[in-house]
């Protein structure tokens, strides 16, 4: 049996090691599976252990390596994969009722690259029914149940990638795999002290990807590190025949040409692969100040405010900003609500999404139904407006920061829909005042750019005094994700929250 401390390993650090044949491939498998069995079902982290599966593959990737061929970073590395990814054979339940019977004879194209990388699938993952698009307002919306953050499994791991929240933490897997539509990796990376990165619009394909809206699903690594985001997106990024919105864009950026073509190489970062002092020298970062007396929480204010003072520490410049003034929620909603709508009608019409867990998530999918053709096409108009808006804030900054969620995760039992959140220190109360509309434009990071279709890395920044998660999120221009990833790599590197383990 593998010791914890090996199983608690970053993908970077894992891949030498397998490599060097000083782990196993079989043995670590197996490490995770009996995790995902101890673990799993408590944390409300697992729809499916693919244990078959996952054994074969790391017989096969053993054998491999043993004879010395070697394919990459994730080679023998076990995974797990949010729900709404087709694994042939396995259940692929979308977290719904009336879809737990379902199973695809095909593997999603992300999970045919990952399975030609040498990387093994252990975990299907829990996740909120049909990713939440009608709405939903429990934790427990989904098939498997609630999931649960590991540092206080009162409270909620965060939608609707919440199974993958719950298990990268915990050590049920090596690295998970997410979506997001508005805010599905970023939340439960916040939610849980994880590191994820949702990516460009069509940097990875979604063929074999449960579809809630067309034009702003992504699909993102959820890890340990914001390296391990890195060596993850160098396997599953780049175009599909099969998936037409994914995108041909060879290397990442500039630093394409300054690693020999890699899309991702955190050991040349800081210096070309020598061991320089992490620096942001240079990069111009625009700070996002939210009003942390309306709806935020003051532990959140204070680890933000001192994340701020470690970037400012690497040498990168600070200058406050305020994003372009758009509804980027309303915008955000009307796109996928409406394209869920067309893509679910049948289901709907069926009338079988009445077997759904949540209320409100049966009442948003047949209302959908009813918005007019004629909103969809203003949304359409104001997202173009705000790409090109957003297009000029980077324009100015090389990045832009802020925290990943104004407040900490709330209670299991919370109503999510405008109940109470858990109170802050020194707080009588849980419920903030409700700001007036529009007030949160300027400051509505995840919205604007999920509208946008731009990179966004979220990584642990603190703790609060129950031992909930503190996230501070980086977001670049579109197909920079390269970045994101940097800025956040050399924030980790100067930081420790990423390393803290939950007591199972």
């Amino acid at each position: 049996m593998l010791a914890e401390d090996t199983l608690y390993m970053t993908v970077e650090e894992l891949g030498p090691q397998l490599k060097a044949k000083k782990i196993s491939p079989v043995e670590l498998t197996e490490g995770y599976l009996q995790r995902l069995e101890k673990y799993g079902a408590a944390l409300g982290a697992v729809a499916t252990i693919t244990r078959e599966r996952a054994m074969e593959e790391a017989r096969a990737a053993e054998a491999e390596i043993v004879k010395g061929k070697y394919r990459g970073p994730l080679h023998g590395i076990p995974y797990g994969a949010k729900d709404l990814l087709a694994a042939k054979g396995a259940p692929t339940t979308w977290g719904a009722p009336p879809f737990k019977d379902q199973v695809f004879d095909f593997d999603a194209t992300l999970i045919q690259k990952l399975r030609e990388a040498g990387a093994i699938l252990v975990a299907k993952l829990a996740m909120i029914e049909l990713a939440g698009g009608g709405g939903y307002s429990s934790a427990a919306a989904s098939l498997q149940g609630a999931s649960r953050c590991p540092f206080n499994k009162e409270h909620w791991a965060g939608g609707s990638s919440s199974g993958p929240g719950a298990a990268v933490p915990s050590a049920l897997v090596g690295f998970a795999i997410g979506s997001e539509t508005l805010g599905s990796i970023i939340t439960p990376c916040a939610f849980s002290g994880v590191s994820g990165l949702r990516p460009t619009y069509g940097r990875v394909s979604r063929h074999g990807a449960m579809a809630l809206s067309w034009t702003m699903d992504k699909l993102g690594p959820m890890c340990r590190s914001a390296a391990d985001c890195g060596l993850v997106m160098e396997v599953i990024a780049g175009p599909d025949p099969a998936d037409p919105s994914s995108r041909e864009d060879g290397a990442w950026g500039k630093r394409g040409s300054a690693v020999g073509g890699a899309l991702w190489a955190p050991g040349k970062l800081f210096g070309g692969g020598k061991k320089d002092k992490p620096s942001l020298a240079g990069k111009k970062i625009g700070v996002i100040r939210p009003n942390f007396e309306r709806g935020g929480d003051p532990e959140v204010a204070q680890a933000y405010a001192a994340a701020l003072g470690v970037i400012q520490g690497l040498g990168a410049e600070l200058r406050d900003t305020a994003l372009p003034d758009f509804p980027y929620g309303a915008v955000a909603t009307t796109l996928y609500q409406t394209e869920m709508a067309a893509i679910f009608r049948t289901f709907v019409e069926s009338g079988k999404f009445q077997e759904l867990v949540d209320e409100p998530q049966k009442i948003g999918m047949a209302a959908a139904l009813s918005v007019p053709a004629t909103e969809y096409l203003d949304a359409c108009r104001i997202r173009a407006k705000i790409q090109d808006a957003m297009g000029d804030v980077f324009g100015q900054f090389e990045a832009i920061v802020a925290p990943s969620r104004n407040a900490p995760a709330s209670l299991i039992t919370a109503d999510l829909m405008g109940g109470p959140r858990p109170p802050a220190a020194g707080e009588a109360s849980g419920r903030p005042a409700a700001p007036p509309p529009g007030a949160g434009n300027t400051t509505n990071v995840i919205g604007s750019s999920n509208v946008a279709g731009l990179p966004a890395v979220s990584v642990p920044c603190g703790f609060t005094a129950k031992d909930l998660p503190i996230g501070i999120q980086f977001v670049a221009a579109a197909m920079r994700d390269d970045v994101c990833l940097e800025i956040a790599a050399a924030f980790q590197s100067a930081t420790e929250w990423h390393k803290k383990r939950p007591a199972l």
